[in-house]
């Protein structure tokens, strides 16, 4: 299943990674296991974000998606299950019958 998931990481810690230059080996190393379907970066509130779009094979996968962005930037992160408009057609066409 789909999941987007909203990353906001925490300045200080961002910062030092930015510092001593290990925040880019860090997202790559966490983007290559995710595989995202679409990454994007942006600031909201002054903070450093993110969405990631990702495939959750299960819900035992949550933790293994979630984990790396708390242990490696001390971030706040919402999944939320989500889906394409394809699959919104195939809900809405489920609830008619």
């Amino acid at each position: 299943m789909r999941a987007l998931l909203e990353i906001e990481l925490d300045t200080e810690t961002t910062n030092a990674l930015i510092t001593d230059g290990t925040i880019r080996e860090r997202f790559e190393r966490i983007m290559s296991d995710l595989r995202p379907e679409a990454a994007y970066a942006f600031a909201r509130n002054g903070r450093r974000c993110q969405i990631v779009v990702v495939d959750v094979a299960d819900e035992a996968s949550i933790p293994s998606i979630c984990e790396p962005f708390w242990l490696e930037f001390n971030a706040d992160v919402d999944l939320h299950l989500c889906m394409n408009p394809d699959e919104l057609r195939t809900g809405l066409d489920r609830m008619s019958r």
